[in-house]
């Protein structure tokens, strides 16, 4: 079982204006440049790409960005992802604001201007268009993406981040098999 471990850097070095939290995990591919601020125990996993050149981009603590993620800012807009959040695999985040112990599904978007409540989780594929909002616990589906259910989903998807922050350390010390944790 892995516990308390010491930090593990590649020794990369990003913009002057990207702030990681000693804690942070981010991948050796990761890309990352502009205005960037990751939040203790976030994890950027492979070839996750984060632009803020015109805004901002914030993650925040306990969050997740996984394989492939994108995250750009709009126009007249930055990209703020909250606590315990899980970026699933491909999503574009792009101008927009994730609330707390959100799940955003396997290739969704999420665009300019949009913003999704707390505890909520988007749907694989959905598409969530400009300046679409959302209230907190719901479930958020479809092209264009809208409410289909209401449903608290804080604990399942906090779950979720904790295992990516768990499977993050792991990966970072060389243990590849979640049973060897």
């Amino acid at each position: 079982m892995i516990g308390k471990l010491p930090q593990m850097r590649t020794g990369r070095v990003f913009g002057p204006l990207v702030e990681i939290a000693p804690d942070a995990l981010v991948h050796d591919t990761a890309l990352i440049h502009g205005k960037v601020s990751l939040a203790a125990r976030v994890s950027v996993w492979p070839n996750v790409v984060i632009r803020a050149e015109r805004d901002f981009v914030e993650i925040g603590e306990g969050a997740n960005l996984q394989d492939f993620v994108m995250v750009h800012v709009g126009m007249n807009s930055g990209t703020k992802v909250g606590r315990n959040c899980s970026i699933t695999h491909h999503v574009t985040i792009h101008g927009c604001e994730i609330g707390d112990d959100c799940l955003i599904g396997i290739n969704a978007t999420v665009m300019d201007g949009a913003k999704i409540g707390a505890g909520s989780i988007v749907a694989g594929h959905a598409i969530v268009t400009e300046n679409a909002e959302f209230p907190p616990h719901s479930i958020i589906a479809g092209v264009p993406a809208k409410r289909v259910a209401e449903r608290d989903c804080t604990v399942p998807n906090r779950g979720n981040a904790e295992w990516y922050w768990r499977n993050a350390q792991a990966y970072a010390h060389g243990v590849h098999r979640e049973e060897d944790w």
